[in-house]
């Protein structure tokens, strides 16, 4: 036998041990919903959007339920400068009046979704684009903010305007859409029962939705490799209970904690796990979910 055929023989090995290898994976995630939050600073590079639609339409063709949930504030930002509406953050929260919420729909449930829906029919599945909106799937009540600054012993409650938090989620839109072979992009936009629009944060709308969901796990891709301890390394795996302590002693800080945060709240709403990783990383939603040891950290409820 000659050397190239030989070569091509241990090419076609290694790719049939590693379909070995993710066989008992794909058995335990089929039929199992899977929400994934994708970012908005990802979704600024077409390549990036363009991988993460390939490995979406590849965990529906696996047997999995995905559901995507997607951000958009860069895009946000970027349309109110060329508009030359002025905004303010609080905390980090984009302060949201009403000449703000319209550019925020238009935004999120406009470009920004059908960006993803288009790139998921492009990698080969049906993929359509809603809002929290559309069959009152997120009902939302307004974000009050806690004003962490005040010199006062009295808290002072900081109206953010049209930002909203979900209050219950209906997900009928959701599974008429998943049994029909069709994959979810959800905006996080929702209505409130005062019938106005709202911005939710992405992270929280994701969180809500897998609870509602019970989904198998929520996967939240950011821009870093996941939860951090003291030194800097990677924890791959945190109870609830340990995920909270890291958050009393300030090994966990900054943005990190309304995302671990969002975390526990899902799996104390019914997720069977949530996971915090690092989405620039090629293909590493498959990575995450088709090897034993994952890429990130992953959030389990407390043992019994």
């Amino acid at each position: 036998m000659d050397k190239n055929k030989e070569k091509i023989q241990a090419e076609w090995l290694q790719k049939a041990e590693l379909l070995t290898e993710t066989l008992p994976f794909m058995k335990r995630y089929a039929n199992k919903v899977i929400v994934v939050k994708f970012g908005g600073n990802a979704m600024g590079k077409k390549e990036y959007v363009a991988s993460f639609a390939e490995d979406i339409v590849l965990l529906q063709q696996v047997g999995m339920l995905p559901i995507v949930v997607h951000g958009g504030g860069p895009q946000i930002g970027e349309m109110l400068a060329k508009l030359k509406i002025e905004t303010e953050f609080i905390d980090g929260l984009r302060v949201t009046d009403s000449a703000t919420i319209d550019v925020v729909e238009m935004v999120l449930c406009g470009v920004t979704n059908k960006s993803i829906v288009t790139a998921i029919s492009n990698a080969g599945a049906k993929a359509v684009g809603i809002s929290g909106k559309d069959g009152k799937l997120i009902t939302a009540k307004r974000l009050l903010n806690i004003d962490q600054h005040t010199d006062s012993n009295v808290e002072k409650a900081i109206d953010l305007g049209f930002v909203g938090v979900p209050e219950k989620i209906d997900p009928q839109v959701i599974n008429a859409l998943i049994s029909e072979k069709m994959i979810p992009v959800i905006a996080p936009v929702g209505i409130g029962i005062d019938g106005l629009t709202y911005n939710i944060n992405a992270d929280t709308a994701a969180g809500a939705i897998s609870a509602a969901m019970k989904a198998s796990r929520m996967i939240m891709l950011t821009d870093v490799a996941g939860v951090l301890d003291k030194d800097g390394n990677l924890i791959p795996e945190l109870t609830i209970n340990e995920s909270l302590e890291l958050i009393n002693s300030k090994v966990v800080i900054g943005g990190m904690i309304p995302k671990l945060k969002t975390c526990i709240e899902a799996v104390e709403g019914g997720a069977e796990a949530a996971v915090i990783m690092d989405g620039r990383i090629s293909h590493s939603l498959l990575l995450e979910l088709f090897t034993e040891h994952g890429v990130g950290t992953i959030i389990r409820k407390n043992h019994n």
